[in-house]
């Protein structure tokens, strides 16, 4: 009978945007907005691709738990690595609150205006990033 290899420990996490490497470490679990709903990743996961949904990230190393905001792109898993490929990431300490919150109000009354010459899923798409930048930085805030 052949070795069976020993399940990994740890996850090797790497978060890239289209400007920057956002994130690389090792951690124990993942959590990542997919298409058809929220993944919690552990080492030894079944390898899958998915895709990335507007969301908040979740990763924990150790006894810290860090937040970001992540809208659309990939993520790639593996038993021994996650490698999300996102559009837009942010870390919850990066969100400019008073930004957001401005987007949000924009977002929001595009929504309710539904003027003619206005895209309302593209609205709804700005109006859901900017609740979930909004959330993620409220994360931050509780933490310190």
């Amino acid at each position: 009978m052949a070795d069976v290899p020993p399940l990994p420990t740890t996850l090797t996490l790497e978060i890239v945007t289209p400007d920057r490497a956002l994130v690389t470490e090792h951690v124990d679990e993942v959590q990542v907005p997919a298409a058809e709903g929220y993944l919690g990743i552990l080492p030894g996961h079944t390898p899958l691709l998915a895709s990335l949904q507007v969301g908040e990230l979740t990763y924990r190393a150790g006894g810290r738990t860090s937040h970001l905001h992540v809208a659309f792109g990939f993520v790639e898993v593996l038993p021994d690595r996650v490698t999300v490929l996102a559009q837009t990431a942010e870390r919850a300490e990066d969100i400019d609150v008073q930004r957001a919150e401005a987007a949000r109000a924009r977002a929001s009354e595009r929504v309710t205006g539904r003027g003619a010459d206005i895209d309302v899923e593209r609205a709804r798409v700005a109006l859901l990033k900017s609740l979930v930048r909004l959330q993620v930085a409220a994360r931050a805030r509780t933490r310190a």
